[in-house]
């Protein structure tokens, strides 16, 4: 959530800084009147409660020595129904400035391109030269692995429906594989590995950004009393570890990593991958978060993303990294580095990762702080990257992999984890 003061300071600048995210001056404008009324009424509320309690008190001296105070009574209780009448208007008009300030998104930082989509991000490397396959035409991880039967999507449509999936055998070895590998590699950076719940409640949906802007594109257990909803990331989880909480500073910084399944319904992604693993209803993905002071959030942004970079790099899996653009980053980034793995049946490279500075947006939402030497108290800057999406990286390794029989080596560093297997043939 933005800082609703920085916006009355400097409207011009946060106008700008937003018109880059695609919204219209006119919701500042918008804002920033409902504010003005609020804050006005707020001071006339004010001055007719302080009047309320000085007459209170004269009424009182007045009937201690036994006078008459009926007029000064008449009076107050014309001020009480005033101020019945401004608190419901306050009410109100708090509401309205929280529905548009909750929905703003996060500034994007001066060193992201301008753009309303994703033509206009930016590559800043490539990362090793993608294979080349003279001997024969690389075919689709689906392809592959439904012949090699490691994957089946089709029982999977019947017990649940499309974007669904069982791995088998060396498949479900694999999957097992990559994650195990991931979240040693993360342990070593220093990460603290958790185990979150899956199920979490309104609050923390908000705090981290996807309540009420993206309720649609989540499942959520319709109970009046306490809804909760599947995570579409671990990244919800763990963010929300530390809400409405203080931390010390000696506390700082906190790296958090954590395997979860995550489910998300794909609201107005029809027609796209609905093949393979690219776009799944529930897949499974190894998350890093950081909590951290915000002098030091930039440098730890370039840490997240190597820290991510690092686990393709071990699997020489070809990628590339993009700043994503103003238009195109998630609602609550303020800068963006996406990871995308080389496909070689799409001949394109893929989204395997995103690596975000969220600055102090999440943590106003969620009311994370820290407390300095001085004893002040600041907003933390917390920061999330995929490292990586499983099912993706699967993918990845069965194309890049893929040999001209049908079978797929294992990487390298992958065969300790799948218990000396160096190749998925298919036979039993």
């Amino acid at each position: 959530m933005l800082d609703l003061k920085l916006i009355r300071q400097k409207p011009d600048w946060a106008k700008q800084k937003l018109a880059e995210r695609q919204i219209d001056p006119k919701e500042i404008d918008d804002l920033l009147e409902l504010d003005a009324r609020r804050r006005k009424l707020i001071i006339e509320t004010e001055t007719l409660k302080k009047q309320r309690n000085e007459v209170s008190k004269e009424i009182a001296q007045v009937k201690r020595n036994k006078g008459n105070a009926d007029e000064q009574i008449a009076e107050m209780k014309n001020v009480g129904s005033q101020i019945k009448d401004l608190d419901a208007q306050l009410e109100v008009l708090n509401e309205n400035v929280r529905y548009i300030l909750v929905r703003l998104p996060n500034y994007p930082d001066d060193s992201v391109p301008v753009g309303k989509d994703d033509t206009t991000s930016r590559e800043e490397r490539k990362v090793m030269t993608p294979r080349k396959f003279d001997d024969f035409e690389p075919q689709a991880h689906w392809d592959i692995g439904e012949k090699l039967g490691i994957l089946d999507f089709k029982r999977a449509a019947k017990v649940s429906g499309s974007r669904f999936v069982y791995y088998k055998g060396l498949g479900a070895r694999l999957e097992r594989a990559i994650y195990n590998f991931m979240l040693d590699e993360h342990q070593k950076e220093g990460y603290e590995e958790i185990l979150p719940p899956y199920l979490v409640n309104n609050d923390s949906m908000f705090g981290t950004g996807q309540f009420p802007k993206f309720t649609d594109d989540t499942y959520t257990v319709l109970d009046e009393e306490n809804p909760l909803t599947l995570i579409p990331t671990a990244e919800v989880p763990l963010t929300n570890y530390y809400r409405d909480d203080i931390l010390d500073e000696s506390q700082l910084p906190v790296y958090f990593t954590a395997l979860t399944p995550c489910f998300r319904s794909e609201a107005g992604s029809a027609g796209r991958d609905t093949r393979g693993l690219i776009r799944m209803h529930q897949f499974n993905k190894v998350e890093m978060v950081k909590y951290v002071k915000p002098e030091t959030s930039w440098d730890e942004l370039e840490k997240l993303t190597a820290d991510a970079e690092e686990i393709l790099q071990k699997l020489k899996l070809p990628y590339h990294v993009i700043t994503l653009s103003s238009g195109d980053a998630s609602f609550t980034s303020a800068k963006t580095y996406d990871l995308e793995v080389w496909m070689p049946e799409q001949k394109t490279y893929r989204e395997i990762s995103s690596c975000s500075n969220c600055t102090d947006f999440q943590a106003r939402r969620a009311k994370i702080r820290y407390r300095d030497a001085d004893g002040k108290l600041h907003y933390v800057h917390t920061l999330n990257g995929s490292g990586l999406a499983v099912g993706r990286t699967v993918a990845a390794i069965l194309e890049n992999y893929q040999n001209a029989d049908g079978s797929v080596t294992i990487p390298e560093v992958l065969v300790p984890y799948m218990g000396g297997v160096t190749k998925i043939t298919g036979e039993k």
